[in-house]
Protein backbone atom coordinates (compact mmCIF):
# COMPACT_ATOMS: atom_id res chain seq x y z
CA UNK A 1 0.00 0.00 0.00
CA UNK A 2 0.91 3.66 -0.32
CA UNK A 3 0.68 5.07 3.19
CA UNK A 4 1.01 8.68 4.31
CA UNK A 5 2.08 9.28 7.90
CA UNK A 6 1.65 12.80 9.29
CA UNK A 7 3.77 12.95 12.42
CA UNK A 8 7.15 11.37 13.09
CA UNK A 9 7.15 11.18 16.88
CA UNK A 10 7.21 7.93 18.84
CA UNK A 11 4.16 6.28 17.24
CA UNK A 12 4.72 7.73 13.76
CA UNK A 13 8.32 6.55 13.69
CA UNK A 14 7.40 3.10 15.02
CA UNK A 15 4.73 2.67 12.35
CA UNK A 16 7.17 3.86 9.68
CA UNK A 17 9.65 1.18 10.77
CA UNK A 18 7.08 -1.63 10.80
CA UNK A 19 5.14 -0.67 7.68
CA UNK A 20 8.22 -0.27 5.50
CA UNK A 21 9.48 -3.55 6.91
CA UNK A 22 6.30 -5.20 5.65
CA UNK A 23 6.91 -3.83 2.16
CA UNK A 24 4.54 -0.86 2.18
CA UNK A 25 5.55 2.44 0.61
CA UNK A 26 5.54 5.11 3.30
CA UNK A 27 5.56 8.88 2.92
CA UNK A 28 6.31 10.50 6.27
CA UNK A 29 5.95 14.13 7.34
CA UNK A 30 6.59 16.17 10.46
CA UNK A 31 6.18 19.79 11.51
CA UNK A 32 9.84 20.69 10.96
CA UNK A 33 10.16 19.75 7.30
CA UNK A 34 11.33 16.78 5.20
CA UNK A 35 15.00 17.71 5.58
CA UNK A 36 14.81 16.79 9.29
CA UNK A 37 13.69 13.23 8.53
CA UNK A 38 16.76 11.96 6.69
CA UNK A 39 17.84 9.65 9.51
CA UNK A 40 14.43 7.95 9.62
CA UNK A 41 14.42 7.76 5.82
CA UNK A 42 17.84 6.10 5.71
CA UNK A 43 16.82 3.64 8.40
CA UNK A 44 13.53 2.63 6.82
CA UNK A 45 13.44 3.59 3.17
CA UNK A 46 10.46 5.88 3.78
CA UNK A 47 10.19 9.08 1.73
CA UNK A 48 10.26 12.36 3.71
CA UNK A 49 7.57 14.77 2.49
CA UNK A 50 5.41 17.67 3.62
CA UNK A 51 2.08 17.05 5.36
CA UNK A 52 0.26 18.02 2.18
CA UNK A 53 2.30 15.53 0.16
CA UNK A 54 1.71 12.78 2.72
CA UNK A 55 -2.04 13.33 2.34
CA UNK A 56 -1.82 13.32 -1.46
CA UNK A 57 0.51 10.33 -1.82
CA UNK A 58 -1.03 8.17 0.89
CA UNK A 59 -3.51 6.82 -1.65
CA UNK A 60 -4.37 3.71 0.39
CA UNK A 61 -4.11 4.88 4.00
CA UNK A 62 -3.29 8.02 5.99
CA UNK A 63 -2.14 8.12 9.62
CA UNK A 64 -2.42 11.34 11.64
CA UNK A 65 -0.20 10.94 14.67
CA UNK A 66 0.62 14.33 16.15
CA UNK A 67 0.05 15.88 19.60
CA UNK A 68 -3.64 16.48 20.13
CA UNK A 69 -3.15 20.21 20.72
CA UNK A 70 -1.62 20.55 17.22
CA UNK A 71 -4.59 19.07 15.34
CA UNK A 72 -6.23 22.51 14.79
CA UNK A 73 -2.92 23.81 13.36
CA UNK A 74 -2.83 21.35 10.46
CA UNK A 75 -3.14 23.03 7.03
CA UNK A 76 -6.69 24.05 6.22
CA UNK A 77 -8.35 21.49 3.96
CA UNK A 78 -5.45 19.05 4.32
CA UNK A 79 -7.67 16.03 3.65
CA UNK A 80 -10.28 17.68 1.45
CA UNK A 81 -9.10 15.98 -1.74
CA UNK A 82 -8.50 12.56 -0.15
CA UNK A 83 -10.99 10.03 -1.59
CA UNK A 84 -13.70 8.92 0.83
CA UNK A 85 -12.57 5.28 0.67
CA UNK A 86 -9.09 6.07 2.04
CA UNK A 87 -9.05 5.34 5.80
CA UNK A 88 -7.62 8.06 8.06
CA UNK A 89 -6.17 6.75 11.32
CA UNK A 90 -6.04 8.92 14.44
CA UNK A 91 -3.63 7.77 17.17
CA UNK A 92 -3.99 10.75 19.50
CA UNK A 93 -4.33 10.88 23.28
CA UNK A 94 -5.27 13.83 25.47
CA UNK A 95 -2.54 14.81 27.96
CA UNK A 96 -3.72 18.11 29.50
CA UNK A 97 -0.99 18.33 32.15
CA UNK A 98 2.09 17.20 30.26
CA UNK A 99 1.43 18.55 26.79
CA UNK A 100 -1.97 19.66 25.48
CA UNK A 101 -3.39 22.11 28.01
CA UNK A 102 -7.10 22.05 28.82
CA UNK A 103 -9.55 21.39 25.99
CA UNK A 104 -13.04 22.17 27.36
CA UNK A 105 -14.95 19.70 25.17
CA UNK A 106 -12.75 16.86 26.40
CA UNK A 107 -12.94 17.93 30.03
CA UNK A 108 -16.72 17.56 30.09
CA UNK A 109 -16.80 14.16 28.44
CA UNK A 110 -19.29 15.28 25.80
CA UNK A 111 -16.86 14.20 23.07
CA UNK A 112 -14.31 11.44 22.86
CA UNK A 113 -10.81 12.48 21.87
CA UNK A 114 -11.15 11.13 18.34
CA UNK A 115 -14.59 12.69 17.86
CA UNK A 116 -12.89 16.02 18.56
CA UNK A 117 -10.17 15.17 16.03
CA UNK A 118 -12.76 14.06 13.49
CA UNK A 119 -14.55 17.40 13.79
CA UNK A 120 -11.33 19.30 13.10
CA UNK A 121 -10.24 17.09 10.20
CA UNK A 122 -13.68 17.22 8.61
CA UNK A 123 -13.86 13.52 7.74
CA UNK A 124 -14.30 10.14 9.46
CA UNK A 125 -11.32 8.76 11.34
CA UNK A 126 -10.37 5.36 12.76
CA UNK A 127 -9.06 5.33 16.34
CA UNK A 128 -6.19 2.84 16.88
CA UNK A 129 -2.55 2.61 18.06
CA UNK A 130 -3.28 5.08 20.85
CA UNK A 131 -3.16 2.58 23.71
CA UNK A 132 0.09 0.74 22.98
CA UNK A 133 3.63 1.91 23.65
CA UNK A 134 5.52 2.83 20.48
CA UNK A 135 8.36 0.39 21.08
CA UNK A 136 5.84 -2.41 21.56
CA UNK A 137 4.57 -1.76 18.01
CA UNK A 138 8.11 -2.47 16.82
CA UNK A 139 8.99 -5.31 19.18
CA UNK A 140 5.86 -7.21 20.18
CA UNK A 141 3.96 -8.11 17.04
CA UNK A 142 3.43 -11.88 16.76
CA UNK A 143 1.94 -14.32 14.23
CA UNK A 144 -1.81 -14.93 14.35
CA UNK A 145 -2.71 -17.65 16.81
CA UNK A 146 0.25 -17.02 19.11
CA UNK A 147 -0.94 -17.45 22.74
CA UNK A 148 -1.13 -14.10 24.50
CA UNK A 149 -0.83 -12.05 21.30
CA UNK A 150 -1.54 -8.40 22.12
CA UNK A 151 -4.94 -7.09 20.97
CA UNK A 152 -5.61 -3.52 19.90
CA UNK A 153 -9.05 -1.84 20.02
CA UNK A 154 -10.22 -0.22 16.78
CA UNK A 155 -13.12 2.27 16.72
CA UNK A 156 -14.77 4.21 13.91
CA UNK A 157 -18.10 5.40 12.51
CA UNK A 158 -16.95 4.22 9.05
CA UNK A 159 -17.43 0.44 8.95
CA UNK A 160 -15.50 -0.10 5.71
CA UNK A 161 -12.53 1.97 6.88
CA UNK A 162 -12.55 0.12 10.19
CA UNK A 163 -12.31 -3.25 8.45
CA UNK A 164 -9.35 -2.11 6.33
CA UNK A 165 -7.55 -0.84 9.41
CA UNK A 166 -8.30 -3.98 11.39
CA UNK A 167 -6.69 -6.01 8.59
CA UNK A 168 -3.58 -3.83 8.85
CA UNK A 169 -3.47 -4.30 12.65
CA UNK A 170 -3.48 -8.06 12.08
CA UNK A 171 -0.71 -7.73 9.49
CA UNK A 172 1.40 -5.84 12.02
CA UNK A 173 1.13 -8.81 14.40
CA UNK A 174 -1.70 -7.83 16.74
CA UNK A 175 -5.27 -9.04 17.19
CA UNK A 176 -7.77 -6.38 16.11
CA UNK A 177 -10.78 -5.98 18.41
CA UNK A 178 -13.79 -3.94 17.31
CA UNK A 179 -14.38 -1.15 19.83
CA UNK A 180 -17.57 0.09 18.19
CA UNK A 181 -18.28 3.65 17.10
CA UNK A 182 -16.05 6.65 17.68
CA UNK A 183 -18.39 7.76 20.47
CA UNK A 184 -17.58 4.47 22.21
CA UNK A 185 -13.82 4.91 21.83
CA UNK A 186 -13.60 6.45 25.33
CA UNK A 187 -13.08 2.83 26.40
CA UNK A 188 -9.55 2.87 24.94
CA UNK A 189 -8.55 6.34 26.15
CA UNK A 190 -5.99 7.09 28.91
CA UNK A 191 -7.13 6.17 32.42
CA UNK A 192 -9.21 3.19 31.30
CA UNK A 193 -8.33 -0.45 32.07
CA UNK A 194 -7.18 -1.24 28.53
CA UNK A 195 -4.82 1.74 28.18
CA UNK A 196 -1.23 0.54 27.84
CA UNK A 197 -2.19 -2.85 29.27
CA UNK A 198 -1.17 -5.08 26.30
CA UNK A 199 -4.17 -7.34 26.85
CA UNK A 200 -4.93 -10.43 24.75
CA UNK A 201 -8.14 -10.35 22.73
CA UNK A 202 -10.35 -12.21 25.20
CA UNK A 203 -9.36 -9.97 28.10
CA UNK A 204 -9.72 -6.82 26.02
CA UNK A 205 -13.21 -7.81 24.90
CA UNK A 206 -14.16 -8.54 28.52
CA UNK A 207 -12.95 -5.08 29.56
CA UNK A 208 -14.87 -3.33 26.80
CA UNK A 209 -18.05 -5.27 27.52
CA UNK A 210 -17.79 -4.59 31.25
CA UNK A 211 -17.61 -0.83 30.65
CA UNK A 212 -20.72 -0.74 28.48
CA UNK A 213 -21.13 1.58 25.51
CA UNK A 214 -22.50 4.86 26.94
CA UNK A 215 -20.02 6.56 29.25
CA UNK A 216 -21.59 7.54 32.56
CA UNK A 217 -20.61 10.64 34.50
CA UNK A 218 -19.11 8.40 37.18
CA UNK A 219 -16.98 6.60 34.61
CA UNK A 220 -15.83 9.88 33.12
CA UNK A 221 -14.75 11.19 36.51
CA UNK A 222 -13.09 7.90 37.50
CA UNK A 223 -11.00 7.58 34.37
CA UNK A 224 -10.19 11.29 34.32
CA UNK A 225 -8.81 10.92 37.87
CA UNK A 226 -6.88 7.80 36.88
CA UNK A 227 -5.32 9.66 33.97
CA UNK A 228 -4.38 12.62 36.17
CA UNK A 229 -2.53 10.22 38.48
CA UNK A 230 -0.77 8.69 35.48
CA UNK A 231 0.30 12.12 34.26
CA UNK A 232 1.57 13.09 37.70
CA UNK A 233 3.64 9.90 37.87
CA UNK A 234 5.04 10.53 34.40
CA UNK A 235 5.90 14.11 35.30
CA UNK A 236 7.73 12.90 38.43
CA UNK A 237 9.73 10.51 36.26
CA UNK A 238 10.63 13.27 33.81
CA UNK A 239 8.71 11.70 30.93
CA UNK A 240 8.34 13.96 27.92
CA UNK A 241 5.72 13.41 25.23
Amino acid sequence: MNIGIIGAGHIGSALTVRLTGLGHTVYVANSRGPETLQELAQKTGATPVTAEEAAQRGTDLIVVTIPLKNIPDLPQGLLASVPAEVPVIDTSNYYPMLRDGRIPELETGSLTESEWVQQHLGRPVVKVFNNIYAHHIVEKGQPAGTPGRIALPVASDDAAAKQKVMALVEELGFDAVDDGTLHESWRQQPGTPSYGADLPADKLRENLQRLGTARTEAQHEEFKANHAQQEQAMAAQGVKL
